[in-house]
């Protein structure tokens, strides 16, 4: 498993459009109908990286934990299908189902997404605020896979509640740590 890190896109940064497909639902969703009224949590993951499956019980925690506060949480994936068959749509809608996961799980079939987002692991974490500028990205928390720390969320936790109660994010965050997108061969 290669160890990527995020890009750590600059802040401010404007939330990247996007209209993509939901492998539960099958609806067309976007961005617009999706921002939640204090901040957006954009999630690239995907199923077979080991790193996210670590984190995939904290995430759907988080998701539930945070439903009822304006917060909305969108899980996108953006790998390869064809040479990742199990991270295509069929089987990200089996993870979704068998996860309970109480927010979306988006296919970005083109990687567009990803590129605009300039996501580069998963998982790989963009929080936005109301207006849906860039105010955190970096890691859920300092857990990874074999290294004993629990998985809380700590990082995400800490930003949506300074959020939350109106307060800046701290600007000084680190980078998550995943498998590398699996970018289509050009």
């Amino acid at each position: 498993m290669a160890r990527t890190p995020s890009v750590m896109t600059p802040l401010g940064k404007k939330a990247p459009d996007f209209v993509l497909p939901d492998t539960v639902s099958g609806k067309q969703l976007s961005l617009q109908e999706l921002k939640g009224k204090v901040a957006t949590v954009i999630m690239f993951i995907c199923n077979h990286c080991p790193f996210v499956k670590h984190v995939n019980p904290q995430l759907v925690q988080l998701a539930h934990d945070y439903a009822n506060k304006g917060i909305q949480f969108v899980a996108i994936s953006s790998n390869d299908a064809a040479s990742y068959p199990e991270d295509g749509p069929e089987q990200m809608k089996q993870v979704a189902e068998q996860m309970g996961y109480p927010f979306p799980y988006l296919y970005d079939a083109t990687q567009d997404v990803a590129k605009a987002y300039e996501a580069a692991c998963t998982p790989d974490f963009f929080i936005f605020d109301h207006n849906l500028t860039l105010v955190y990205r970096g890691q859920l928390d300092s857990s990874r896979p074999g290294n004993d720390i629990p998985v809380t969320g700590e990082d995400i936790r800490t930003a949506l509640d300074h959020l939350l109660k109106g307060e800046p994010v701290q600007e000084n965050q680190r980078p998550s740590l995943g498998c590398n997108i699996k970018w289509r061969e050009s």
